[in-house]
């Protein structure tokens, strides 16, 4: 497909999807978001076992678009936070590992979109705001995938004081994986996601998928939940294939991914 705001590139089984509009700070405006929605899909349709979400410019994103909201109705702007939420949502339903590679300020929706990721690898060059709450519009969506990676304390505490925080605070926090040094950004992200597509990708989708449903739940609902799709995936060709390569101290030969949907 032909793409307006983004890039698209793949390097073997990896899929880069680049935000692509510098001169709006990648600004996550409606045209965007329902671009980078599609792209999403059909790169969780295709061969890719991993996918780097990246950015150009000075800015990684500046979150959403205030000429979106200006002026809008209520439906309109119920409109514009269901796409997000749709958007958000592609991230954690592809059966493949999403990893953020961010060089630069993440604030807002921005910031939520690096939350919602499976992985992030941040230059040290990178900070990360919900800064609603220095002005008008408190950050409520953008607050739901922070709290999911840092906590109640530190969410609130970025949400209601909108003040930023350093790579290595948001590693520290748990709101990416780790922070590198600028020159290092590229080589730390393949390295991730090279390490996290290993092994079997139908059982990655299905432990992905299975740990989004589980994580919310309270721990014996997780725990029933969980122990039958472990004793459900410990049927399917490759987990047999694993466990017989273990045994008989060989490599194993894991099927090309499935679809699980």
């Amino acid at each position: 497909m032909n793409y307006e705001h983004l890039l698209v590139s793949s390097n073997g089984p990896i899929t880069t999807v680049t935000l692509n509009r510098p001169e709006k700070r990648n600004a996550l405006a409606m045209n965007v978001m329902l671009e980078l929605t599609r792209t999403l899909r059909e790169v969780a349709h295709s061969e890719a076992l991993g996918v780097i979400l990246a950015a150009n410019g000075p800015v990684f994103s500046a979150g959403h678009n205030f000429a979106d909201m200006a002026g809008a109705t209520l439906e309109q702007a119920r409109e514009l936070f269901s796409v997000c939420t749709q958007m958000m949502d592609a991230i954690q339903a592809m059966p493949q590992p999403v990893i953020a590679k961010v060089h630069a300020l993440a604030t807002a929706a921005g910031c939520q979109l690096v939350a919602s990721c499976d992985l992030a690898v941040a230059a040290d060059t990178a900070s990360f705001a919900i800064p609603g709450g220095k002005a008008g519009l408190f950050c409520h969506t953008p607050l739901v995938a922070v709290a999911r990676s840092i906590g109640r304390k530190r969410a609130l505490e970025m949400a209601l004081t909108g003040d930023a925080i350093d790579a290595a605070c948001a590693a520290e926090w748990g709101l990416i994986n780790k922070s590198v040094p600028a020159s290092q950004l590229d080589a730390a992200t393949l390295d991730l996601i090279s390490r996290a597509t290993r092994g079997s990708a139908l059982s990655k989708a299905m432990g992905k998928q299975g740990f989004y449903r589980q994580v919310g739940m309270p721990q014996d609902q997780a725990y029933q939940f969980a122990a039958e799709l472990m004793a459900s995936a410990a049927m399917t060709p490759d987990a047999q294939e694993g466990i017989l390569a273990f045994l008989e101290k060989r490599r194993a030969q894991y099927a090309q991914r499935q679809s699980i949907t």
